[in-house]
């Protein structure tokens, strides 16, 4: 997914082993992922995608800015249910979320593993009526 932030950018979807940047794009006020030989194009991760940061991950604080200890991560969105905020984010082995926008510029990712999409719909399973007749005994 894109933010909402970012529908005025060129954007394309992630691809496995797509090389990413953490970036500010031009004339938004969000970051977001572009790829590395690319940066006015962001890359669209899709929720469940997995991936893994050269190193420690930095993200704006309050304050300052703070580390997560881990460098892999899986991509998710948040708060969906309100159009005014910002909804890309990171989870990380310990449960700690990031908003992407919050993401300092400037860090590489590699996209390890897209998230399994199903090729179509399975039809629940029709209920089969218990079988029922008569039993022969057989001597």
């Amino acid at each position: 997914m894109c933010d909402y932030s970012l529908h005025a950018v060129a954007s394309r979807p992630a691809r496995t082993g797509d090389k990413l940047m953490s970036t500010k794009f031009p004339l938004t006020v969000t970051r977001g992922f572009a790829a590395e030989d690319d940066p006015r194009v962001a890359v669209c991760v899709l929720p469940g995608t997995e991936l893994a940061f050269e190193k420690e991950v930095e993200f704006e604080g309050t304050f300052f800015r703070k580390k997560i200890h881990a460098a892999v991560a899986r991509f998710r969105t948040v708060d969906t249910d309100n159009p005014n905020l910002h909804h890309d984010a990171l989870e990380f082995p310990d449960g700690q979320i990031v908003l992407l926008t919050n993401l300092v510029p400037g860090q590489r990712a590699t996209v390890l593993q897209l998230p399994a999409i199903p090729l179509y719909e399975r039809e629940p399973a029709a209920e089969q009526p218990a079988e029922t007749g008569t039993f022969f005994v057989i001597r």
